[in-house]
């Protein structure tokens, strides 16, 4: 057997196996009306004027909900007088410290001016169904951290297939959302557009202090946490969650393209290995049958594609042509993910953070950490 062939049939067993949990994935979040504690919504937003409207009258309408903070980290484009103008309590961000990356100080904020028992964070670009708060309350009973998978809503044929090629490759990577047994700290993932934790123990160890350097700050964060003994729930929520995340196929390649690497939280072994995985079980079959010399392995493999673009309906308000064509692409997010993961990029909104502290995949603390703000931050 040569050796790409013997490569390829490991990362196939590798893939199946993976695939293969679903079939005793825990079942999606439920609506639950009444959370039973007080919950505080914290939104961290910069420069969000034009999407966050839709999620703060969702917000806002939910009954589960006590509070909702919109943090104003440094916006240019009046996203505070929108978000005051709806009803939420603005809290300004102070000015960025040293060797923080711009959320993750943002989201320390809101946290300490959050008065409820539950802290819900939401990204600016989700629309949240009133019935998701009191689910993350009622898992909250099982996990310290949950994480809720959304579904995703894509414009357009492209710009859905390009997002479904690129949820693929963090399948064939981690497996499917809701993990029946949790992985090691070291692989668990996580989906920084909506976490739910008890704000008193997230104060205690000052969760995001312990991860502020990170570019991939959700998956830092629950690694980081599961490694001190958290239990980590990375649950499917997309009956109750959706989230637009970008405008275009080319926002799309550039934004998200830049962190599905997880690079600045996975160490070297397991990037080559991650990619490894990638190029010969997801873009190499492609490839091959382009050129009309695929081998049965690559038509297995192809196979197989199809039947997760077929599961992955679930994950999409408008399942379309977009999920059939996604394994044409591929080849291009294996492209884009050996990219990122060579020449990471440091950049977001008009701010570049310099390099992450070597060695700092593993243990992302130390250093003096600013005092938290007071509760008269907010206005």
């Amino acid at each position: 057997m040569r050796p790409l062939t013997a490569a390829q049939v490991v990362a196939a067993a590798v893939v199946v196996a993976r695939l293969a949990r679903g079939r005793r994935r825990l079942p999606p979040l439920r609506a639950l009306p009444d959370a039973g504690v007080t919950v505080s919504v914290v939104i961290p937003a910069r420069d969000e004027a034009a999407r966050i409207g839709p999620c703060l009258r969702a917000v806002l309408a939910a009954p589960a909900v006590s509070e909702v903070i919109v943090v104003d980290d440094g916006s240019r484009d009046g996203t505070a007088e929108v978000a005051a103008s709806l009803g939420a309590k603005v809290v300004t961000a102070g000015p960025l410290p040293g060797g923080w990356v711009g959320k993750q100080w943002a989201l320390r904020q809101g946290v300490a001016a959050a008065g409820g028992e539950v802290v819900v964070t939401l990204d600016a670009d989700t629309r949240p169904e009133p019935g998701l708060f009191g689910a993350l309350v009622g898992a909250l009973e099982r996990y310290d951290l949950v994480s809720a998978a959304p579904r995703f809503v894509c414009d357009g044929v492209l710009e859905q297939a390009l997002h479904a090629s690129m949820l693929a490759t963090l399948v064939y990577r981690f497996g499917p959302v809701g993990p029946a047994s949790p992985p090691p700290p070291h692989r668990v993932v996580a989906n920084g557009q909506c976490l739910a934790f008890r704000r008193d123990r997230m104060t205690e160890v000052d969760g995001f202090a312990l991860v502020r350097d990170r570019m991939t700050d959700d998956v830092a964060l629950a690694r980081r946490l599961a490694a001190q003994g958290w239990t980590v729930g990375f649950l499917d929520a997309g009956s109750l969650l959706e989230v637009d995340m970008h405008d275009s196929a080319g926002e799309l390649w550039r934004e998200w393209g830049r962190s599905l690497p997880l690079r600045d939280v996975t160490g070297p072994g397991w990037q080559v290995a991650d990619l490894a995985v990638i190029w010969l079980t997801g873009a190499l079959p492609v490839l091959r049958l382009a050129v009309g010399r695929p081998t049965a392995l690559d038509a297995a493999l192809l196979a197989v594609r199809l039947l997760l673009a077929g599961a992955l309906r679930g994950s999409y308000r408008k399942p379309g042509a977009g999920l059939l064509l996604s394994p044409l692409l591929d080849p291009a997010s294996a492209v884009r993910l050996t990219e990122a993961t060579l020449r990471p990029v440091r950049t977001w909104r008009g701010r570049t953070y310099p390099q992450a502290r070597a060695g700092a995949r593993r243990d992302v603390s130390g250093g003096a950490r600013p005092a938290l703000p007071g509760r008269s931050a907010a206005r």
